[in-house]
């Protein structure tokens, strides 16, 4: 985090939960309207802490898709089919019966898109007794703390973010076999190390859930360098952890962060509603 004094929030509270990203705010229905000065620093509260949590709301699909129109335009998840009376919230669910769980590897969400997504929305309906956490990494951070003489190999490179890389595909068999969905190939070029949009700061922009390679490099060739990359973005220090319960919300911002949902709850059911916002192209 940087040293630069912010005034106060007037209108919700917001506490840190972690040293490198996460905020939960608190004095906020989001299932009513929100009156402007109170979005406004809802998304102040977003951009400095990556991520913000919100619990003990009750949010119908129509009502999640409201507040995430507040941020952002809705957009349909590529892979998976929405609900059929609110297409733009996708169901992330896994059953009692199921081992392998959604997108459980760190990622960033689709970055195979020409688009990838500016920020996802998850809220939660049922969770595990225990267990079911999500981790966050901030990318910022990630890029931040790499050597000067790092910073300047990556300058430059692209990297090629495919949809089939296999232990992402895995995790989404399951779902798209239920729903009766053809799985469908992306693959999306980025830069290694891009730029925020809003925020001026560079982040890392490579991630274990979709990033095969860099461009005109073989796999081969890629391998070692992003495996030291995948393995850094991600170090304890510079991550938080979210504990679910029904009517919590997280919000994270796609360009600057990671996420891992934890799959250690075998035996158990758990059941969230994600709405997806649009972005740019990566600069």
């Amino acid at each position: 985090m940087d040293d630069v004094q912010r005034p106060p929030y007037r209108h919700i509270e917001v506490r840190r939960i972690a040293g490198a990203l996460g905020a939960e705010i608190a004095g906020v229905d989001i299932a009513r309207p929100l009156a402007d000065e109170i979005v406004t620093e809802m998304r102040r509260a977003w951009l400095e802490h990556l991520v913000i949590f919100l619990r003990g709301q009750q949010l119908t699909p129509q009502g999640l898709l409201a507040f995430s129109q507040r941020f952002g335009a809705p957009m349909e998840y590529p892979q998976l089919k929405g609900l059929p009376e609110c297409p733009m919230i996708t169901p992330v669910i896994k059953l009692e019966h199921e081992r392998v769980n959604f997108g459980g590897v760190w990622h960033s969400d689709t970055t195979y898109l020409e688009r990838p997504p500016m920020a996802s929305m998850l809220y939660a309906l049922e969770t595990p007794p225990v267990g079911g956490d999500t981790l966050f990494a901030n990318q910022y951070l990630a890029y931040e703390s790499l050597s000067e003489g790092l910073k300047g190999a990556l300058a430059g490179l692209v990297g090629v973010n495919s949809s089939a890389k296999a232990d992402v595909t895995k995790s989404r068999e399951d779902r798209l076999r239920a729903a009766g969905v053809e799985s469908k190939l992306f693959t999306g070029e980025h830069p290694v190390v891009r730029t925020h949009p809003e925020t001026g700061r560079k982040a890392l922009y490579v991630n274990y859930g979709h990033t095969t390679r860099f461009k005109g490099w073989s796999e081969e060739e890629s391998t070692p360098l992003l495996g030291y990359l995948f393995a850094h973005q991600v170090r304890p220090e510079l991550t938080c952890r979210f504990h679910w319960e029904p009517g919590s919300l997280a919000f994270w911002d796609n360009r600057c962060t990671q996420h891992n949902p934890v799959n250690d709850y075998h035996g158990h059911r758990r059941v969230m509603h994600r709405v997806t916002l649009e972005g740019d192209i990566p600069r």
